[in-house]
């Protein structure tokens, strides 16, 4: 009975210690990519905070009815562009995107352009209709993928194929805190009149700037989200990862010492019946 109690836990013992592999060699590996990660999320902020400024002058400059970007349409079908990752393992990364867009969503028609393998086969696995399902790594996608999701997705808005689009993804805060978030990115909400008015003169048009600059600017929120999500991701792994690791070490030590109070115990046992036998 003890052989097969020490047997069995040193089973166990080789089988955590080959899944503790596994998470520290995926720690490592997240460590190593989220500086790069990191980097590349600053660096694409810039241009999106740029753009943004200038979308908002325009928008402050025309009126609404001089272009749909701004106007708003009554309600129907939204598109939802959702970032999440392309694998798992990341904690609740995945599941807090999609827990967000669908309290957003409740009850309310609307398509999905997931980006993420994770993100198109959720969409896919429920029925939803997916305007594309070949953007399946987050990370390969660069700025000319996102310049044609932009183009697609404004042709498909003036088309009036959507009376709303929403961006769904994560934004990158620290280390141990990353956040779900949705966004709307057509129409644009008009700021409030409390703010400080452009003194930009447009030639021809506000409305025609605007027109111009509107795919620029959806590409290039769309190519910041991406990056804050991917750095989300990697970190959220990272944390994820490194609790799996702990907790793994805990559980050798624990089986570890189960295993050798079975030993200690069948050692006792062989020692008693040997002093037993001697005394007949």
């Amino acid at each position: 009975m003890a052989g097969t109690s020490m047997k069995d836990i040193k089973l166990r013992i080789r089988s955590v210690e080959s899944t503790r592999q596994i998470t520290k060699a995926m720690q490592l590996v997240a460590t190593s990519k989220l500086r790069r990660a990191k980097e590349r999320m600053e660096n694409s902020k810039p241009y999106a905070t740029v753009s943004r400024e200038a979308v908002m002058a325009a928008v402050r400059s025309c009126a609404q009815q001089d272009t749909p970007f701004v106007t708003a349409r009554p309600e129907g079908r939204r598109c939802y562009v959702v970032i999440a990752g392309e694998r798992g393992l990341a904690g609740g990364y995945n599941s807090n995107v999609f827990k967000a867009v669908a309290a957003h969503c409740s009850g309310v028609p609307a398509c999905v352009l997931p980006i993420g393998r994770k993100a198109i086969e959720k969409y896919h696995r429920e029925g939803a209709q997916l305007l594309s399902s070949d953007y399946s790594r987050v990370e390969g996608l660069g700025v000319g993928g996102c310049y044609k999701l932009a183009n697609d997705l404004i042709k498909g808005f003036l088309d009036g194929q959507y009376s709303e689009i929403f961006l769904a993804c994560t934004s990158f805060h620290s280390m141990m805190a990353q956040e779900a978030v949705i966004e709307q990115l057509l129409p644009v909400e008009k700021p409030e009149q409390a703010e400080i008015a452009s003194c930009t003169i447009y030639e021809p048009g506000a409305a025609e700037t605007l027109q111009r600059i509107m795919p620029d600017f959806i590409a290039g929120r769309l190519y910041s989200a991406l990056c804050d999500s991917f750095a989300s991701e990697v970190a959220a792994r990272r944390t994820a990862m490194d609790a799996a690791t702990k907790n793994a070490d805990a559980m050798i030590s624990d089986l570890t010492l189960k295993y050798n109070r079975a030993r200690q115990g069948a050692i006792t046992q062989e020692i008693t019946e040997i002093v037993a036998g001697a005394e007949e």
